[in-house]
């Protein structure tokens, strides 16, 4: 039996690895006949955080890998690459990366002092 393909649009990237994706449908309502938008959001498994929210991407089926992600990501856009993160997570790194030669600047005048 073939794997079943999805294509969505990535809703969150908070979780390390995982990414929720929401894939929408269209469907003729049984009595108005008319066709209506139905959605349901899938946890997907994203190896190297490489997609954030707002990229279109496509999912397919496989094993288990948590008791409620069974659906890993196999293309995205182009821009997406290995590591990236979103804004937040990059300003607390770029600060991080700021702070530690300071300290080691200051260790070293308190040292010969």
């Amino acid at each position: 039996m073939p794997k079943r393909i999805l294509s969505g649009t990535v809703v969150s990237d908070a979780c390390n690895k995982t990414v929720m994706v929401r894939v929408e449908r269209r469907v003729m309502h049984p009595v108005y006949k008319k066709y209506v938008s139905r959605s349901k959001k899938y946890a997907a498994h994203d190896e190297d955080n490489r997609y954030m929210a707002g990229d279109a991407v496509r999912i397919e089926e496989c094993r288990p890998i948590s008791k409620r992600k069974s659906w890993m990501v196999i293309d995205g856009p182009a821009a997406a690459r290995p590591g990236r993160r979103s804004g937040a997570d990059a300003a607390e790194a770029d600060v991080a990366e700021d702070v530690a030669p300071e300290e080691a600047a200051t260790e070293e005048v308190g040292g010969a002092a």
